[in-house]
């Protein structure tokens, strides 16, 4: 019995002394990984009429707080949606050359990607425009959207919408405006010359609405459907 007695006392013993939850070793906390700042593009700069196809597209390189090391997604589109991309190309350089097709509006953008695959917002678009051969006109850019952001929720009433229009030739540019509840919007209002329009929303409903640039010499660029709601 005595025996037994000393068996039991020295197992307790042990299983204290071993700590039994296994604390001493927690796993330590996962660490967030943070993104890559934004690039910020350097050149062709915004707007540019290209005597030359060939092109060295340059932006700025990013940092990472954590340290990781970054690549870039460089991406070309023929519309400002990105929908019909030209190139689309991952790199660790900051500069890329590329030939494109002449008399043709293009946009581009970066974003910086860490080796975790964290990656940052995109830059800000670019514009440029390419000479054609014997072009006397190009077309104007697609506006670019200012207010109200886009899917935003805004309160009811009146609601200024806001762009930003842009020509290669700098030719007088005017804009027809196209508003409603619907996403193929009617025109509300034509050729005029702010690139402003003030619209009147009421509660809980969803707006589209987009705006087409004219300029003097019969040139057009169709802007994408923008949207927002009300509260």
């Amino acid at each position: 019995m005595k025996q037994f007695l000393k068996f039991i006392l020295l197992s307790l013993a042990l299983y204290g002394c071993s700590g039994g939850s296994g604390d001493d070793n927690p796993t330590p906390p996962v660490q967030k990984n943070n993104a890559p700042t934004i690039p910020i593009l350097v050149y062709p700069a915004n707007n540019l009429l290209c005597i030359s196809n060939i092109l060295d597209f340059e932006w700025n390189a990013s940092s990472d707080i954590d340290g990781d090391g970054i690549t870039y997604k460089i991406e070309i589109a023929k519309d400002n949606q990105f929908s019909q991309i030209a190139f689309s190309t991952t790199l660790s350089a900051t500069k890329k050359t590329y030939t494109l097709e002449k008399g043709i509006a293009y946009y581009w953008r970066v974003q910086a990607v860490d080796s975790k695959k964290e990656s940052s917002n995109y830059s800000t678009t670019f514009n440029l425009y390419t000479e054609g051969v014997g072009v006397s006109n190009h077309l104007p850019f697609a506006p670019e959207l200012v207010k109200p952001e886009f899917n935003s929720t805004k309160p009811s009433g009146d609601i200024t919408l806001e762009w930003l229009g842009s020509d290669a030739d700098n030719n007088p540019l005017t804009f027809d405006v196209y508003f409603g509840t619907t996403d193929q919007p009617g025109i509300v209002s034509q050729n005029q010359d702010a690139q402003i329009f003030v619209v009147s929303t009421t509660n809980s409903t969803t707006y589209y609405w987009k705006v087409v640039v004219k300029d003097d010499k019969g040139g057009e660029a169709i802007g994408q459907i923008w949207t927002f709601h009300t509260n």
